[in-house]
């Protein structure tokens, strides 16, 4: 019998520094979402770094939601999967421990890999600041439909059915 898929939605950001707050303000708009599966486990991460594992660490699909900065114009969606967030340098987060260093303890500690998957939004400003900027704020339901999307197409648990 296949062991269960246990997912995680991740959502990192400090919500102190405008764009950087887009994952939990995703997060948040996720928990009051009926489209999101009962399985599905909210984790507001907002800027713990490695304190994160113990909540992530027999997960066997992750996703993150996060600002990230990959050089587009402000409030581009952005879809890193596994293997493409194997690739980021420690700096790919705008945080100060990235997402990179993250996956990499994750790797090291884990029980199994899980399969990760980021969506991410292209900041405007992450200076002071509580509000997301237009761009941002203009693509936060797009964020959030993108993660009910990944979501619902992520491997299910498997359960046998008596013969």
């Amino acid at each position: 019998m296949p062991a269960p898929v246990t997912c995680v939605v991740l959502g990192l950001g400090n919500t102190l520094h405008s764009d950087d707050g887009v994952g939990p303000q995703a997060l948040e708009k996720l928990r009051s979402d009926p489209r999101v599966p009962a399985d599905v486990s909210l984790i507001e991460g907002g800027t713990l770094g490695l304190e994160l594992l113990t909540y992530i660490w027999d997960c066997s699909y992750l996703l993150v939601l996060d600002a990230v900065d990959v050089g587009q114009p402000p409030g581009t969606l952005v879809r890193m999967s596994s293997q493409e967030l194997q690739t980021l340098p420690g700096k790919g987060s705008v945080h100060q421990l990235g997402l990179a260093d993250l996956l990499v303890a994750l790797r090291i500690l884990a029980n199994r890999t899980p399969e990760v998957v980021l969506l991410g939004v292209q900041p405007a400003s992450i200076e002071w600041g509580t509000e997301l900027s237009p761009a941002v704020g203009a693509a936060l339901d797009s964020l959030v439909d993108a993660a009910v999307t990944e979501l619902c197409g992520r491997p299910q648990t498997q359960v046998a059915t008596p013969t």
